[in-house]
C-alpha cells in the first residue's frame, strides 16, 4: 500500500479500536447459573400468610373493600401454546406466570424461559373512589375455556379471566395467542365500574431480573437494557454499559417499552399509548446468575380500561430482524444493527443475502464464506481501482526516491515535489485510499451484525461450538492483559492472514520506514482486540483476507507495470506545458508548495 493508503488504514484502525472499546464489550467466562423452576401454589398474602388463615383473609378482605370477596382462592394455571411459545397464566391476578420459547435453549441446553414469577413480576394497580389501592395480584379470577378465534384474519387461541366484583361489575383480562407468533394480545376491561374506579392512572410495574441465558454473560450484559419508543416516533434507550443505576423519567406518551437482551426481548406495546413512564436499569456485575435488573413503571389512563381501549401486545421472542420488523413501528431497533449508514447496510445488503443463503446452505460457516464472496464481488471494482493506484505509485518509485535524495530530509519540500510529480503524471494519490474508505460501512456493519445475529447463536463450525461468541482453541493458565485467558484460533488465523495481505500490498507500494512498521503492527493490535469477539466475526475477516489476497494475485497477473509506465509517460507528454486541472489534488499541491516556501523562509531567517 502507498503512504496515503497506509494513513487511511491507520485512521480506519483507530476508528475501529475506538468503536470496539466504547460500543462493543468483550466476553469472559462465568460460573454456571443455578436454574429454578416455578411451581403453582395456593395464594398468599404479601407477608406469605397462607390463604386458609381466616383472620388473614378477613384482614385482606377489609383492605380491599368492595373487592374483598375476590381476596381468597386457589391459584390455577392455564396454558396458551403455539409452535414457538408456551405461555402459563395464573388465576391469582389473571397474569402471565411463565413464558418459554420452544425453539431455543439456554447456553447450558435447558429450556429457555424468558419470563417467570421468580425473576419477573408484573403488577397492575388502580385507585378506587374510596381511596384504596387495588392490585390485580390480590384478586382471584375465573378462567374461561381456551377458545379458537381469529385475529387479523389469522387463527388464534384466546382465554378470558374474569373477576366478578358485583352484578354488572367485573374486571376482565383477555389473552390471545396467534399461531406461530411471539406476540400475546392483552386486553384489560373494567366493565360497569365507573362508580368504583377513580379517574387516576392505572400503574403497571414491571420488575425483570434478567436471567443468564448465554455463556458469555459479560457480552450479554453489554447488550442488555431498556429500549423505548415514544408517541412522537422517537426511539431511545438507557445505557447498556453503565456501571451505576440509571433512571429516566418520561413525561411524554410512550408507545412501547422493551426489556432487551443480547438475543431476546420481552416487551409490552400499547395500542394507544402509555401516559408516561419511569425506567430504571440496575447493573450488578458481582451476580453471575443474573444479567441485570430492569424496572419499568408505566401509567395507563383509567378511562382506557373503562371504555374498552386498554389494549396491549406482549412480545416474548428472539431479536430476529424478520420477526421484529413486523411487530410495531420502530420495534426492529431492538436488534442492534449499528447507527446511520451501517444500519442500512445490514438491513438491505447483509441480512437479505444471509437469509437467502440460509434457505439453501445448512452450515453457517459455509454461509459466512459465501457471504464474503458475495461482498467481495460487489466491491471488486473498488479493489481493482485500489490496486491500480498502488501499481502507479510503484512505477514512479525511482523518481520519488530521487526527489527524497535531492531534498535531503526536507519533508515539506519532498511532499510538494512529489505531489507535483503525481500531477504531471496524472496520478491521484487519494485514489488508493478512497476505495478503502468506501468499504468502511460494510466493515463497521459487520461489527454489529455478527455479535447480534441470533442465527449464529449456538451454531458450531469446526472447533467453534458457538459462532456468536468467541471460540476457545486453548485455555491459558494465566490472564494476559487486554487479551484474556483463552486462545481464539479464528483470531490467530485472521491475524496471520492480515499480515500476509499487508506483505502482499507492500510489494507494490512505496511505503517505507515507520509507516511500513505500523502496517504490520496493526494486525497484532487487532489480535488483542478481537480475541474475545464472536468467532463468526473473526472467521469472516479471515476468509475476507484470503479472498482479497487471491483477488490481488489474480489482478497482478493481468496488470503490466511496463504498460502502466507507458500510460503515465503518454499522459505527461500529452499535458506538457498545461496548467494542472483544478480540484482537491491541485489545492493540496498548492498548499504544500506554500508550506514549503514558508519553511524555507523560516530556516533562512534562523541562520
Amino acid at each position: 500500500m502507498d503512504k496515503n493508503s497506509a494513513i487511511g488504514m491507520g485512521l480506519i484502525a483507530i476508528l475501529i479500536l475506538v468503536y470496539s472499546i466504547f460500543f462493543m464489550k468483550g466476553p469472559e467466562e462465568q460460573p454456571a447459573q443455578k436454574v429454578t423452576k416455578s411451581t403453582t401454589a395456593s395464594a398468599a398474602t404479601p407477608n406469605q400468610t397462607p390463604v386458609n388463615d381466616s383472620l388473614a383473609n378477613a384482614q385482606r378482605a377489609a383492605q380491599l373493600g368492595a373487592f374483598g370477596g375476590l381476596a381468597t382462592g386457589q391459584n390455577q394455571t392455564t396454558l396458551l401454546e403455539n409452535k414457538v411459545l408456551r405461555v402459563s397464566l395464573g388465576t391469582q391476578g389473571g397474569k402471565v406466570e411463565e413464558v418459554e420459547l420452544k425453539n431455543y435453549k439456554t447456553w447450558d441446553k435447558k429450556p429457555l424461559v424468558l419470563f417467570d414469577t421468580q425473576t419477573s413480576q408484573q403488577e397492575f394497580s388502580f385507585q378506587t373512589k374510596d381511596g384504596k389501592t387495588i392490585r390485580l395480584s390480590d384478586l382471584f379470577f375465573q378462567p374461561s375455556a381456551v377458545s379458537n378465534v381469529t385475529v387479523n384474519e389469522k387463527p388464534a387461541k384466546a382465554i378470558t379471566f374474569t373477576a366478578q366484583v358485583a352484578p354488572g361489575q367485573s374486571i376482565e383480562q383477555v389473552y390471545t395467542l396467534q399461531d406461530d407468533s411471539y406476540e400475546v394480545g392483552y386486553q384489560l376491561n373494567f366493565r360497569g365500574m365507573e362508580a368504583l374506579v377513580a379517574q387516576q392512572p392505572i400503574l403497571l410495574t414491571w420488575t425483570d431480573k434478567l436471567k443468564r441465558l448465554e455463556k458469555d454473560i459479560k457480552q450479554n450484559r453489554s447488550h442488555s437494557t431498556i429500549n423505548y419508543y415514544t408517541a412522537d416516533e422517537s426511539f431511545d434507550k438507557l445505557s447498556a454499559s453503565a456501571t451505576e443505576t440509571e433512571t429516566e423519567k418520561l413525561e411524554e406518551p410512550v408507545k412501547w417499552v422493551a426489556n432487551k437482551q443480547n438475543f431476546f426481548t420481552a416487551a409490552i406495546i400499547a395500542q394507544n399509548n402509555f401516559a408516561n413512564a419511569e425506567l430504571t436499569v440496575e447493573p450488578n456485575d458481582a451476580d453471575t446468575t443474573q444479567v441485570k435488573t430492569l424496572r419499568s413503571k408505566l401509567t395507563i389512563p383509567a378511562a382506557d380500561a373503562l371504555t374498552g381501549k386498554a389494549n396491549f401486545t406482549y412480545f416474548f421472542g428472539p431479536n430476529d430482524y424478520d420477526v421484529l420488523k413486523n411487530v410495531s413501528e420502530g420495534f426492529d431497533r431492538n436488534l442492534e444493527l449499528g447507527w446511520g449508514i451501517f444500519s442500512y447496510v445490514n438491513k438491505y445488503l447483509i441480512i437479505p443475502a444471509f437469509d437467502f443463503l440460509e434457505d439453501f446452505v445448512p452450515s453457517y460457516g459455509i454461509i459466512i464464506i459465501l457471504l464474503v464472496l458475495y461482498i467481495k464481488l460487489l466491491l471488486s471494482p473498488l479493489t481493482y481501482k485500489s490496486y491500480i493506484s498502488m501499481a502507479k505509485m510503484k512505477v514512479l518509485k525511482p523518481e520519488i526516491d530521487a526527489i527524497k535524495e535531492k531534498n535531503d530530509g526536507d519533508m515539506q519540500k519532498t511532499q510538494a515535489e512529489t505531489m507535483s510529480l503525481y500531477s504531471k503524471m496524472g496520478v491521484n494519490p487519494m485514489s488508493g485510499c478512497i476505495p478503502m474508505l468506501l468499504q468502511m460501512p460494510i466493515l463497521f456493519a459487520m461489527f454489529n451484525f455478527f455479535p447480534n445475529s441470533i442465527e449464529l447463536r449456538q451454531e458450531p463450525f469446526l472447533w467453534a461450538h458457538d459462532l456468536s461468541t468467541y471460540d476457545v482453541f486453548a485455555m491459558l493458565p494465566f490472564t494476559i492483559p487486554f487479551y484474556g485467558n483463552h486462545v481464539s484460533m479464528f483470531t490467530l488465523l485472521m491475524t496471520a492472514s492480515t499480515i500476509l495481505y499487508t506483505w502482499s500490498n507492500n510489494q507494490v507500494s512505496t511505503v517505507q520506514g515507520p509507516m511500513k512498521f505500523y502496517s504490520y503492527l496493526m494486525p497484532v493490535i487487532f489480535m488483542f482486540v478481537l480475541n474475545s469477539f464472536p468467532a463468526g466475526l473473526s472467521f469472516y475477516y479471515f476468509v475476507s483476507n484470503i479472498v482479497t489476497f487471491g483477488q490481488q494475485a489474480l489482478i497482478r497477473r493481468f496488470v503490466d507495470d511496463a504498460k502502466i509506465r507507458k500510460n503515465l509517460e503518454d499522459y505527461q507528454e500529452k499535458n506538457k506545458g498545461k496548467e494542472p486541472k483544478g480540484g482537491f489534488q491541485k489545492r493540496l499541491q498548492e498548499a504544500m508548495k506554500v508550506a514549503a516556501e514558508q519553511e524555507a523562509k523560516r530556516k533562512k531567517g534562523t541562520k
